[in-house]
């Protein structure tokens, strides 16, 4: 039973059903998703989908944060720890950068969410750039180390500076302007799902371009053994710092939306813990697997809301499932295929 459990591969059936599909076939199976998904939002209130409702936290609200910010930060971090094999324990500085470019340019300059959103995305990756050219020197327990230590770094200076607002952070943040026909405020929390649904699926998509392409496949080299790759000529440095800075742009658009959507942050929003919290989204679905990413990170985010009810006792409770989740399917829930780069690579 138990080797059955851990042998069974979801991942690799739903692959099977899906090369055996044609391109009209798939084309109305991923637009029929994209709608499934898109009225998840209502699923609170229709009678078969009703259990789905959180008992302390609006729905519509835990949609958006934590379950879609989660999903499109794992996607982010997964670039780095799952098709690069580099270990980042400091994530949450990219999204912590990212929330307060919002609220900076917002509150000081008047600047809007859409105005932002490119500068946010920058902003992360040049810090990208800054931590990783040193950094990604290293490997293993140091790079964590460095990375671990650069999070805090992040956190500690947003703490000490007078334009930052210091421990009591900023608040009076504007929620993005209309944009087609679409508005961004608490009365409809559905259209910031709808908008963070968008950045996964241009996350999803780029990342799946990558993959197929020559940055996949060195990420693929250097993640299976990075002295092999060097060997065979792989800039081993640029590559991996390439998956940093593309990590770190998905980190810095994640703050910007959530800073728009929250309008208060401060510090204590962007604690270590967050950093673990997103690690523990990728590893609980599946390393390197972008569907399991998506599934681990939606489950891990949404249990705590769902058990809510139970106060100070859903953390054990999520804990226990963790363990035993780690037990029965060590590798995730949906793990990566081995060989899938070359299985995509010879249908293209």
């Amino acid at each position: 039973m138990m080797n059955t459990l851990r042998n069974f591969n979801l991942r690799d059936k739903g692959a099977e059903i899906w090369a055996g599909w044609n391109r009209p076939v798939r084309t109305v199976f991923v637009v029929a998703m994209i709608i499934i998904v898109g009225l998840i939002p209502f699923a609170a209130d229709w009678g078969p989908t009703s259990f789905l409702n959180t008992p302390i936290t609006s729905f519509q609200n835990v949609l958006v944060y934590p379950v879609g910010m989660f999903v499109l930060m794992a996607l982010g971090l997964n670039i780095v720890v799952g098709k690069s094999g580099l270990l980042d324990l400091g994530y949450v500085a990219f999204f912590a950068i990212g929330a307060y470019a919002q609220a900076i340019l917002s509150t000081l300059f008047g600047w809007n969410t859409w105005e932002i959103l490119p500068f946010g995305i920058i902003f992360a990756m040049i810090s990208g750039v800054i931590l990783g050219l040193p950094a990604l020197r290293l490997r293993g327990d140091y790079l964590a180390i460095i990375t671990l230590g650069f999070g805090e770094i992040v956190r500690i200076v947003a703490l000490n500076l007078s334009v930052t607002g210091g421990p009591n952070g900023i608040a009076g943040i504007p929620n993005p302007p209309t944009i087609f026909g679409f508005e961004f405020n608490l009365m409809f929390p559905e259209h910031f799902f709808w908008l963070v649904f968008v950045m996964i699926l241009l996350v999803i998509w780029m990342i799946r371009r990558f993959t197929v392409r020559r940055p996949g496949r060195a990420w693929e080299a250097i993640r299976q053994d990075e002295d092999v790759a060097a060997l065979m000529g792989v800039n081993t440095l640029i590559y991996k710092l390439w998956s940093f800075v593309i990590g770190a742009a998905v980190g810095g658009a994640a703050g910007v939306l959530y800073a728009s959507k929250v309008m208060v942050i401060s510090p204590d929003m962007f604690k270590f813990e967050v950093s673990i919290l997103i690690l523990a989204c990728v590893v609980f679905g599946g390393i390197g697997n972008i569907w399991g990413v998506v599934l681990g990170a939606s489950m891990l985010a949404y249990l705590p809301e769902r058990i809510r009810f139970i106060s100070d006792a859903r953390q054990v409770i999520f804990g226990l499932v963790l363990i035993l989740m780690m037990n029965l399917r060590p590798d995730g829930l949906l793990p990566r295929k081995k060989r899938e780069k070359i299985t995509e690579k010879r249908s293209m």
